[in-house]
């Protein structure tokens, strides 16, 4: 059951981008982690968004700062509601293991996103971290605690969710050349998301 839960993820937000859109808090709980995640890219500069959906409401607190965002999704009807809400921003529809964008940005976030892939796409994801980042920039992505497998429900769906060790993550960043700068396991002030925010030496 799991492994075509993982395979039908894009599906899901694709077919129930208008329940996402409805249910999705506005209110950024998020806000805490956003803001350490600018500190350190710096009053300006670009942002990948990797697994964007819809732009709201994180790619819109990065594009109200000033900052140049490119979202990436690989759900066309997600990115096709960020597409008309920021016209002004670029939106990609691409799988977020297909990205070869041949450019680096100042700061990569995966919310939500990269912990939908498999154990095995995910490790196959950072050395597609480092093609889009250069030295000093900075990298935020949400996990699982440890190493495994957790089944959520989306619209009455199965929604798959894999996570790595915190060990192997941190392996795998330095592989690249990221530090952790900052980790945060079930943060209770931010919905018992687990974050990592990294930077490149």
């Amino acid at each position: 059951m799991s492994d075509a839960a993982a395979k039908n993820i894009l599906n899901i937000y694709e077919t129930h981008a208008c329940a996402f859109a409805r249910l999705r808090a506005r209110h950024l709980m998020e806000k805490g982690w956003l803001d350490k995640f600018t500190r350190l890219i710096g009053s300006n500069g670009s942002i990948l968004d990797i697994g964007c959906g819809n732009g709201v409401p994180i790619a819109e607190h990065f594009i109200r700062h000033g900052y140049q965002l490119t979202g990436v999704d690989g759900a066309s009807a997600m990115l096709e509601r960020a597409l008309q809400a920021f016209p002004e921003q670029r939106w990609v529809n691409l799988d977020m293991r297909q990205m070869a964008l041949e450019e680096t940005f100042d700061g990569l976030i995966a919310w939500d996103s990269f912990f939908h892939l498999t154990q095995d796409d995910q490790r196959q994801m950072f050395p597609i971290f480092a093609r889009h980042s250069h030295p000093g920039r900075v990298l935020m992505f949400t996990s699982g605690t440890d190493n495994g497998i957790a089944m959520g429900e989306f619209e009455g769906e199965p929604l798959y969710h894999a996570s790595l060790s915190p060990d192997e993550y941190r392996q795998r960043l330095a592989e690249i050349g990221f530090a952790v700068i900052d980790v945060m396991f079930e943060d209770p002030e931010c919905g018992g998301h687990s974050v990592w925010l990294c930077q490149r030496a």
